[in-house]
């Protein structure tokens, strides 16, 4: 009954580990990272949850917080008692001791020993007690990290798909500049042939069509690029990389009042209180006071439990056998002399037997494997109290550095803040910026578009030569250029705002 009870309350302690390593959830296998990408044009939602799925980093932190889980169930487990089994056996040549007789004897000898035992830890200075909250904070610092490495490739992904669609734009405004300009050199060649025009008209707009062939080569360049970067991103094969197409969404334009709803400050008192790195430095400013704790733990005495249970066998190992016979003696027979009543010198023709007596005869026999076993057990029990006392400072100093670790990660949480609230910052004053610079773009590609167009007729009738005409156009390429950038930029900077604001991220 009593056995019974204690394979109970070990059941009962284990079951909960046990439960929690079925339950821990499983990651997909690496060779999961190869699987196929889908076809068609992809969105910014499927690009982001494709790479959350398949990128490299965030699975390779998944792997650190199943680390950390581990250490975490370790930590758990080392509340249950130690249990060992322990067997060996050995042949022993010239003289030498038998380990169960203690007696030094010279022959070939065959010994088995076994042994069993346990051991728990009663008191340790709450060590294992704070070991497993410190523990739990790392684990739960380590999924932060997870979800840290999730938003940052959120993101990643969302800065390349824009900085596509970028590059797509640009490419399709230069082909545009591209046409526009290869009309031009064959109005101005039908207009030489007719005399309106002078050759140099010619030249000048054949110039500038290589110079406007280049900036479509150069934006494609800048479009292939940005296409390995988001395909990287992905994790995409060489070949899904070389079929990569995004959709083209419309963009609201940045106007006036498109920030009208963000304060700096507001989106930092809500991005500290759900960003997963602010909660990764709290939880190991936490996990820093569990490991002073620890620490601390090393000034308590350690108190121990332990049991044993041994027993051998051995070859020599024999048992005295005692035999019981009997036998009887004759006795002569002396004839009392009469006068002096004493036995006479001679015996009598005759003789008596005397009655059976018991005869001890004493020997050896080998004991059985199985009752050698039996009849060498042994148990103990053990309280094992050890009080430290000086052991060359190393618990006063790893108090120490206990606490310059803890300093270190309020130090650190404290940074987290400040960059968070730096991001916030910069994010809301290159949007601004962003803004301004495209208002100001789209009023100057008003501007220079009117006197394009007047520079255009003025030129076609021959009234201005190509270098005015050439200076005309490149000064509107480059304000559409600033003002598409601009577009762009600001789009990216609020999607960051929006972010932190706890928005998904959508275009």
């Amino acid at each position: 009954m009593k056995r019974f009870y204690w394979l109970l309350l070990s059941a009962a302690a284990v079951a909960p580990l046990v439960a929690r390593a079925q339950t821990t959830p499983t990651q997909p296998p690496a060779g999961a990272l190869a699987a196929p990408a889908p076809t068609g044009p992809w969105s910014l939602q499927a690009a982001v949850d494709y790479a959350l799925t398949h990128n490299l980093n965030v699975r390779q932190s998944q792997l650190q917080a199943q680390n950390v889980d581990a250490a975490l169930l370790q930590s758990r487990a080392a509340l249950l008692p130690s249990a060992n089994l322990n067997g060996n056996q050995n042949w022993n040549y010239g003289t030498n001791i038998n380990p169960l007789t203690n007696v030094f004897q010279n022959q070939t000898t065959r010994t088995n020993n076994f042994s069993a035992s346990s051991q728990v830890t009663l008191f340790a200075g709450f060590q294992l007690r704070n070991t497993i909250r410190r523990n739990v904070l790392d684990y739960q610092a380590a999924l932060s990290d997870v979800e840290q490495a999730r938003n940052d490739l959120s993101l990643n992904v969302a800065s390349a798909y824009l900085q596509m669609l970028l590059a797509q734009e640009l490419v399709r405004t230069n082909q545009v500049r591209e046409a526009s300009t290869q009309l031009q050199v064959e109005r101005s060649q039908k207009l030489l042939k007719a005399g309106s025009v002078a050759e140099g008209n010619v030249l000048d707009s054949q110039a500038q069509l290589a110079t406007d062939q280049f900036n479509v080569i150069t934006a494609q360049n800048q479009l292939a690029i940005a296409k390995i970067q988001l395909a990287q991103l992905l994790n995409l094969s060489e070949g899904a990389s070389e079929a990569l197409t995004i959709e083209t969404p419309a963009l609201a334009d940045p106007t006036e009042g498109a920030l009208a709803d963000v304060a700096p400050a507001e989106v930092f008192i809500t991005a500290q209180a759900r960003q997963p790195e602010i909660k990764a430095a709290d939880l190991r400013v936490q996990s820093s006071m569990r490991s002073l704790d620890l620490a601390r733990g090393a000034y308590y005495p350690r108190l121990t439990f332990g049991a044993n249970i041994f027993t051998g066998y051995s070859s020599l190992y024999t048992k005295p056998v005692t035999s019981l016979d009997s036998a009887r003696a004759v006795l002569p027979v002396f004839p009392i002399d009469p006068v002096t009543g004493q036995p006479g010198p001679t015996p009598a023709p005759f003789a008596v037997f005397t009655p059976y007596q018991p005869i001890l005869r004493r020997t050896s026999e080998n004991v059985s494997f199985g009752t050698q076993l039996n009849n060498n057990l042994g148990k103990s029990l053990q309280f094992n109290l050890q009080i430290p006392i000086l052991n060359g400072l190393q618990a006063r100093t790893n108090v120490q550095r206990a606490k310059i670790n803890q300093q270190l990660a309020e130090v650190r949480a404290e940074q987290a803040r400040l960059v968070l609230r730096q991001t916030i910052e910069q994010a809301y004053a290159d949007a601004l910026a962003a803004q301004r610079q495209y208002l100001a773009s789209s009023r100057q590609v008003e501007a220079l578009t009117l006197a394009y167009r007047n520079a255009e007729i003025r030129f076609n009738n021959g009234l201005l030569n190509g270098t005015e005409f050439n200076i005309a156009k490149n000064n509107l390429t480059a304000a559409e250029s600033s003002m598409i950038q601009a577009k762009y930029s600001f789009v990216f900077r609020r999607k960051v705002l929006d972010f932190y604001q706890g928005r998904p991220i959508a275009l």
